[in-house]
């Protein structure tokens, strides 16, 4: 495997943070002939400039993390296909003239990453996303889903988190990927629309949140100060700051019961969006899509000494989500 060239010492700050937004993955044009492909066809093994890319961006988030080429198994591919070609068609339509490619790596450092490209004016144009195929390899999609949503917590001898995407005959791997899939693609759909600001862009005022991203106001308010954003239920759901994904958990399992209890009362759909309103996009559009559209189950059960003491659902039908239900509706064409 050829080794990857980098056009910095990893220790010249600078110069990796030049390279980065300097690299040519991140212009429309280098995207060309791939999104001349058709839409099934824009999938294969990351570019030499991909990489560099990659490990330019781990080096600047201090990720130890090296992603590489990876070998995908006859098996594994054959799941990707599957997952992909299950996508609902207003999915793919909508996905059609965004979508650069889908890149197999493995030690990225994450499951997924998505990454925008810029076209004229600085603005987003297209997207690519980058699978870790060597994760994707591990879990169904039960399995996958309860491992994410235990890493806000601290473990617990006597405390149960379960997570259920699928029935039991449907707890497939390839149904795994589709999951994870669908939340990537919900961040390539936002280039172009007005669900929340484009990433990047400096923080906008409350007015213009409350004017032209109606989907980010109903849950999230700017702190222009601090460039944070901040919860609109936060004097409710005073916890949600110490909710972390794939970090170092700062809440005990013994407490889940009493956060999903305040989730309940926000217009968060999965504990995940309660994170960032770019992340708050991309849960209620997977969850909306898998649940209501594909009629798939979804469902936390948390246990305390072998027996169920709390079961959280999504909230598409009641009326805290309401607003952001008729937003996707609307916009998927239902």
């Amino acid at each position: 495997m050829a080794q990857v060239v980098l056009p910095c010492r990893e220790a010249d700050k600078p110069c990796i943070d030049k390279a980065w937004r300097d690299s040519p993955v991140k212009s429309r044009g280098y995207w060309n002939s791939m999104m001349a492909r058709p839409l099934a066809e824009r999938v294969g093994p990351p570019t030499d400039e991909v990489l560099v890319y990659l490990h330019l961006d781990n080096i600047g988030n201090r990720f130890a993390n090296r992603p590489r080429s990876t070998n995908v198994t006859p098996e594994l591919r054959a799941d990707f296909d599957r997952a992909f070609a299950s996508l609902p068609a207003r999915v793919r339509e909508l996905l059609a003239p965004k979508l650069a490619g889908i890149l197999f790596v493995e030690d990225l450092g994450g499951t997924a990453l998505t990454t925008t490209s810029y076209g004229g004016r600085f603005r987003a144009d297209v997207a690519f996303i980058v699978l870790d195929m060597q994760v994707l390899a591990k879990h169904t999609a039960n399995s996958w889903a309860t491992w994410k949503e235990n890493t806000p917590f601290r473990a617990d001898v006597n405390v149960k988190l379960d997570a259920i995407i699928e029935n039991v005959d449907q707890d497939t791997r390839a149904n795994a990927i589709r999951y994870i899939l669908l939340h990537e693609i919900a961040h390539v759909l936002t280039i172009g629309e007005s669900f929340h600001p484009p990433w990047g862009d400096p923080m906008p005022t409350e007015k213009q949140v409350q004017t032209k991203y109606p989907f980010t106001w109903v849950s999230w308010r700017p702190q222009r100060e601090t460039g944070n954003w901040i919860g609109a239920a936060d004097n409710f759901f005073v916890l949600r700051p110490k909710v972390v994904y794939y970090q170092t958990p700062q809440l005990d399992l013994a407490d889940a019961p009493r956060v999903y209890r305040m989730l309940t009362i926000t217009a968060y759909p999965t504990m995940y969006a309660a994170t960032n309103p770019f992340d708050d996009f991309a849960e209620s559009f997977v969850s909306y899509v898998h649940s209501e559209i594909d009629k798939r189950p979804w469902e936390i059960r948390l246990s305390r000494d072998g027996k169920l003491e709390y079961s959280f659902k999504l909230c598409w039908a009641e009326r805290r989500c309401a607003a952001k239900r008729e937003m996707l509706r609307m916009w998927l064409g239902q």
